[in-house]
């Protein structure tokens, strides 16, 4: 049995993050989020690691094509039939156009595409509520999680903060900036007949059958 993937595709606080937790509680499949890939890669100083920390510390994107090598990579290291999970990604035309050829190369599957459908002001609202533990990285929220303890997180006691991107006028730019690339990548993945759309702006206890109801059908 081939590699095959699906994609988690959606605006900054669609959910991606608590869906693909939820993913990976329920089969054996292997998450890769690329902010994560790449601060790992960097954190190590692998070639690939140090080339994109060189576009970074010049203020300028990181390539699709390094992206996208990156992102082989890791699944070129799993076995020859693990399930993959992209979070946001590919996030681009080019990126998409390049993960086609590299499957395509390997033999590898498309299966599905999950377009979680949120509206703006849900997006500002979970965003600007959002607070993060410094210790420990886990998250909270002040009206939806609160901490027992206000500005203090209940698994280490760490400090809870605000992230310079879930500033409102950060998020504004960060919605924009996802309009602009994946327009074009949402209509490229339906035409493809692979994209299945999850409202995701319900409660997560509502959106996690249907999420996971889509994967069942495109036995993922």
């Amino acid at each position: 049995m081939a590699v095959r993937a699906m994609v988690l595709l959606g605006a900054p606080g669609a959910g991606k993050g608590t869906m693909a937790e939820v993913v990976k509680a329920a089969m054996p499949v292997t998450h890769i989020a690329t902010g994560d890939m790449l601060r790992d890669e960097i954190r190590a100083a692998s070639a690939l690691g140090q080339e994109a920390d060189g576009y970074m510390r010049q203020g300028r994107l990181v390539p699709d094509d390094l992206i996208v090598r990156m992102v082989m990579r890791r699944v070129d290291q799993g076995a020859p039939d693990a399930r993959y999970m992209f979070d946001g990604f590919p996030r681009t035309r080019p990126q998409a156009d390049l993960l086609d050829r590299h499957f395509q190369e390997r033999g590898a599957q498309l299966a599905l595409v999950v377009l979680l459908e949120v509206t703006r002001d849900i997006c500002l609202d979970r965003l600007t509520g959002r607070r993060v533990c410094r210790k420990c990285g886990a998250n909270f929220h002040v009206r939806n999680i609160p901490p027992l303890v206000a500005g203090v997180c209940d698994q280490c006691g760490g400090e809870l903060y605000q992230r310079p991107d879930d500033m409102p006028e950060t998020i504004e730019r960060r919605l924009e900036v996802f309009k602009e690339q994946t327009a074009g990548l949402i209509d490229y993945y339906s035409d493809k007949g692979l994209l299945v759309r999850v409202d995701s702006s319900r409660h997560r206890d509502e959106t996690v059958p249907d999420l996971m109801q889509a994967i069942a059908d495109r036995h993922f």
